[in-house]
């Protein structure tokens, strides 16, 4: 690994707002660009929208749909690396997917495995966990709801992973127009989010996590003041290999924002040549029963 400049944009996807999403996606990058950021991570289904109630005809074919030429164009123009998530079309199945592109154009993709709540009336879980090489560092992708399975960032340390990308799209407390609600929301976000440092720290891997924000709309699923409308109280942080907090948005406001901070890959070596790490120190000949189905659904 290389010191990398990564920046975590917490930002509205809409719903079927592809123009205007991919419009923010590029005022975000040329910032990026201007702090000198190799990698940028967008949300989870921030192009297409969370659980937008047409997402099959919306879904696009990866990597030739038009919504992913206008982002290697995007990669080029700015020479940085962009990790998004979107509706993905392949044979009239629908995923949940994460793109990776970069200046020279397609990288690859990661599905979301497990779906929650409602999710699973609109796409279907993938089975893939591929490690990608950027040239500055290795990055594994963990889709919002899969980042509760630990045995998904292991998978993904153990095949090289420098980085774990943690798009989301969480919803978690609803909140109304007073100061104090929006306080108690973004809060509870943050609280919630802050448990996945353990996935750093169990890895010996850099974490960059990153929610929508804010109010995408209304569905008809579901009454208005439901927690499952898509209604993102946001927020971004980013851990070190040890686990601890590098930086973290503010837990006030429910507002678009973009976090950057520099990995160095001194950390990264110095946890990693620590006697007591997990990678090396495991047992994984003990650990069969992970792999034998125990609960009937």
């Amino acid at each position: 690994m290389k010191t990398t400049r990564i920046a975590a944009v917490s930002m509205n996807g809409g719903m079927g707002e592809m123009d205007r999403v991919v419009q923010a996606i590029d005022s975000w990058c040329a910032r990026a660009a201007a702090d000198r950021v190799d990698l940028v991570l967008f949300p989870e289904l921030v192009i297409h929208g969370h659980c937008t109630p047409n997402t099959w005809e919306l879904a696009e074919a990866v990597p030739d749909g038009p919504s992913m030429n206008r982002l290697v164009e995007i990669a080029r123009r700015h020479k940085l690396v962009i990790c998004a998530g979107m509706s993905e079309k392949e044979r009239d199945i629908v995923y949940n997917t994460q793109v990776l592109v970069g200046p020279q154009g397609y990288i690859g993709k990661q599905r979301k495995l497990h779906l929650s709540r409602d999710e699973s009336f609109f796409y279907k879980g993938g089975r893939e966990m591929p490690v990608f090489d950027l040239g500055f560092c290795k990055v594994g992708i963990v889709i919002c709801y899969d980042n509760q399975f630990p045995e998904i960032a292991r998978v993904l340390a153990l095949r090289g992973a420098d980085v774990i990308l943690m798009p989301h799209a969480a919803r978690f407390k609803t909140w109304d127009d007073t100061p104090e609600s929006e306080a108690a929301a973004r809060r509870r976000s943050h609280d919630f989010f802050k448990k996945y440092a353990l996935r750093a720290r169990e890895n010996a891997c850099f974490a960059v996590l990153t929610d929508q924000v804010g109010r995408a709309g209304y569905v008809d699923t579901w009454p208005r003041d439901s927690e499952n409308q898509p209604h993102h109280a946001g927020a971004a942080l980013i851990w070190g290999p040890d686990g601890e907090l590098i930086a973290s948005t503010q837990e006030e406001r429910v507002r678009n924002e973009m976090l950057v901070a520099t990995l160095d890959p001194a950390e990264l070596a110095r946890e990693r040549a620590l006697a007591n790490y997990m990678l090396c120190t495991r047992r994984p000949e003990l650990f069969g029963e992970l792999v034998r189905d125990q609960v009937s659904c």
